[in-house]
């Protein structure tokens, strides 16, 4: 058996495609960190102002007669987001100073202009808002964006203290469920507002404005869902409350360690994401090799020269089986280093020190893992899926002799999974939770996951997996073994 598979991996590794084909993924990875490059260069998060655009905006203004009560509306707010605009490109190379102008100064001059164009004219309320206005800019100009977050945390306490105070007067049970969340819901912005004291994280929109952001709606997610009663949540709102939950722990992590776990452009998150990137380059380069593998043979005649050894039909084939399992682990190796050297040149090879954060439904802990075992991990689980769908391709080619058709048949199974998947879920189909494309990928488990549909575990899904294997290769096996080749 060992000679036949030697043999066999000799004449796979003799012939030029595949080489060939491993180059072209190799430009493939290369393109695509370039893509991903480039992206992450271009974004800026910067305000852009664009002259043509304000110009319009001034044109159709000038338009416009505020005298007139069919146009005010349109007047006002164009006026306002003429007048943000030319304020927020004053700030334009201060992110934390546009990112406040936009959400506390904003609405001062909205409602400035309709007190000044509106129906309800009043001079008094124009420079009230305006000194206000001045007393915001001047903390802007100080740079002092400690002073909005003291605001956001005063502003907090008090909700609390109100809200606290409206609870004591009330005996209503469904009023004191709505203000029990309301309460909940102040605590986390004076968590929010003391936390970014606490670490001197800026407003903003870098990734700790984006945990922060984050952690506050997954949060309130939490919050909503806790407080459902007199019923069990369904499947799909558990679902949502873990994906809550872990989106709670992670961005609260990224906000106290400032560790930004999910910086897209670095070599470490392309690895934690290497399958979804680059699991189609994986699937057509192994079931090119497994549609080819036997069919091959036939189609040139030298499985004649095969079968006229002293081995039975069975090793023979059995030895292209092993051999194609051997090309998968092969392939995912060689483009895994691939991606190492294209992702680390491109990017820099210090984000693979930095952990893969992932939390632990079993344990209800946050873990920090490192890349290399956690793609260790992924790789595991996404083996039955690559293995299965070699097999179909290898079935298919010793079946019908035929690659175009195996490698076809195999490569749309593959591309319609996703879809298939999403059908049954989406329809509720219980007893299609035996099918294949639901079972054969195995990360849906990994730290206590809920899966894809209700009544599945991991065990399960081994064993199917195993099922359809045994299905797609015992019918393989007999048909090889009856084949007649003497017209070949």
């Amino acid at each position: 058996m060992s000679r036949l598979i030697k043999n066999e991996l000799i004449k796979i590794f003799k012939k030029k495609t595949i080489y060939i084909t491993m180059l072209l993924v190799f430009l493939l990875i290369i393109f695509m960190n370039i893509i991903i490059k480039a992206s992450s260069n271009s974004y800026s998060s910067a305000y852009m102002y664009s002259e043509s655009y304000m110009n319009s905006l001034k044109e159709e203004l000038s338009e416009l007669n505020p005298e007139n009560p069919s146009d005010i509306t349109l007047y006002i707010n164009l006026k306002s987001e003429i007048e943000l605009n030319e304020l927020m490109y004053k700030y334009k190379d201060s992110e934390w100073k546009l990112s406040v102008i936009n959400e506390r100064i904003a609405p001062y001059i909205t409602e400035k202009n309709n007190y000044m164009y509106g129906e309800s004219k009043d001079e008094n309320q124009v420079t009230k808002i305006n000194n206000k206005i001045d007393e915001l800019m001047t903390k802007i100009n100080d740079d002092d964006w400690e002073y909005f977050a003291k605001e956001d945390l005063e502003n907090a306490n008090k909700t609390i203290e109100d809200l606290n105070f409206k609870k004591s007067q009330t005996v209503d049970s469904e009023v004191l469920k709505s203000l029990n969340s309301e309460i909940e819901n102040a605590k986390i912005d004076k968590e929010i507002a003391s936390l970014r004291l606490e670490k001197k994280i800026p407003y903003g929109s870098d990734y700790l404005n984006t945990a922060i952001m984050t952690y506050k709606s997954s949060s309130s997610t939490i919050i909503e869902y806790d407080n459902v009663e007199n019923r069990e949540l369904e499947y799909e709102e558990q679902k949502q409350y873990n994906k809550a939950l872990e989106n709670r722990e992670e961005s609260k992590y990224i906000i106290q360690t400032g560790i930004d776990v999910n910086k897209i452009d670095s070599l470490k998150f392309i690895l934690q994401n290497f399958y979804s990137q680059f699991g189609i380059f994986l699937i057509v380069v192994i079931i090119m090799i497994a549609g080819t593998i036997v069919s091959e043979e036939f189609n040139k005649g030298t499985i004649k020269l095969l079968l006229v050894k002293p081995y039975t039909r069975n090793k023979i084939l059995a030895s292209k089986f092993i051999t194609t399992l051997i090309i998968i682990a092969f392939v995912i190796i060689t483009t895994i280093i691939m991606q190492i050297l294209a992702g680390g040149i491109l990017f820099g090879f210090d984000s693979l020190n930095l952990p893969v954060i992932a939390y632990n439904f079993n344990t209800n802990v946050l873990q920090e893992i490192n890349i290399f075992a956690y793609l260790g991990m992924q790789t595991l689980m996404q083996l039955p899926m690559i293995i299965l769908l070699a097999t179909l391709a290898f079935a298919i080619s010793t079946i019908f002799s035929n690659s175009a058709i195996a490698i076809t048949i195999s490569l749309l199974g593959y591309m319609s999974s996703a879809i298939i998947n999403q059908l049954i879920i989406g329809y509720n189909i219980s007893f299609m939770k035996y099918f294949v494309t639901m079972n054969w990928d195995l990360s849906q488990y990994l730290f206590g996951s809920l899966p894809n549909m209700q009544g599945m575990n991991m065990l399960m899904s081994i064993i199917t997996c195993i099922i359809y294997l045994a299905i797609m290769l015992i019918p393989t096996f007999i048909i090889f073994k009856k084949r007649n080749i003497k017209n070949i």
